[in-house]
């Protein structure tokens, strides 16, 4: 069933105005317990799991997924790197390779990545069925990290408009504050000009967008930032169509019964994504 409150129902139409698709997500429940699903990953098994299923790790809710599939997870340190399970060679608990995304090499590797208000990416390949999960906070935001792992899809033989980019539960933009300097660093990623430009040029830039990243903030030297519309942008720029991409309709910052946010409570409690390749 999907949901219907005046939240979701106010970000839904922003970010369908966005995607310009008719994608639908789903709550779906196990053992009573709310995750989400979208139409537009619904070939494979995948889900955005809320904070009711903590503490569980993918070890655990892979089986909801698809109990005979693998598991890789790894430990998230805010950067752009993306692997592939070659890359490993330790499985046990704690000892999981440095990274922020997974990319599938063959059928039945179920890739997971873990949020408290960063954005969680679940990419598929509509023709090779490969699929890969990425963690993009403002950090891996400025560094590219989705155009990181298509350009991983790419080196596998996919085609970018095969691919299918589907963005969860995360801050939304109208409750994000950040620093100038954060939103210029993020903001730099789609700045049409190549060269050295000035905080103020980049800002100046993303407010004249139609649909602006930016929004304003009482406070001196801050603005409020839509992570997840800067990595739209970024799709944009790679000519990934609107039909290819979905936004969440939900904030993990103003929905606390559904998600942990840092932002909200500052404690390290995160929710999982995960999908499994065909």
């Amino acid at each position: 069933m999907t949901i219907a409150n005046s939240d979701s129902q106010k970000l839904s139409k922003y970010y369908q105005v966005l995607s310009k698709n008719n994608v639908t997500w789903y709550w779906q429940k196990w053992e009573g317990l709310p995750f989400l699903t979208c139409s537009l990953l619904q070939n494979w098994p995948h889900g955005f799991f809320t904070n009711h299923f903590f503490p569980n790790t993918p070890t655990e809710l892979v089986d909801i997924l698809h109990p005979s599939a693998e598991v890789y997870r790894v430990k998230q340190v805010h950067g752009s790197t993306v692997i592939t399970p070659a890359k490993f060679t330790v499985e046990t608990e704690g000892n999981y390779p440095e990274a922020d995304g997974l990319l599938t090499e063959k059928a039945k590797q179920a890739v997971w990545v873990c949020t408290a208000d960063c954005v969680p990416v679940l990419i598929a390949d509509q023709k090779t069925g490969q699929v890969a999960a990425v963690h993009a906070g403002w950090r891996g935001t400025a560094a590219k990290i989705v155009p990181v792992a298509l350009a991983g899809f790419e080196a596998q033989g996919s085609q970018l408009s095969d691919l299918l980019v589907v963005l969860g539960p995360a801050i939304a933009g109208e409750v994000y504050q950040v620093s100038q300097e954060v939103a210029a660093q993020v903001g730099a990623t789609i700045f049409p000009e190549t060269g050295k430009a000035t905080i103020e040029d980049i800002m100046h830039f993303l407010e004249l967008l139609p649909h602006s990243p930016i929004l304003s903030d009482p406070e001196p030297g801050k603005v409020r930032l839509d992570v997840r519309l800067v990595n739209i942008l970024q799709l944009k720029q790679l000519g990934i169509d609107n039909q290819q991409v979905a936004i969440a309709p939900y904030c993990t910052y103003q929905q606390p019964e559904y998600f942990f946010s840092y932002r909200r409570e500052k404690q390290k409690k995160v929710q999982w994504s995960g999908i499994v390749s065909n």
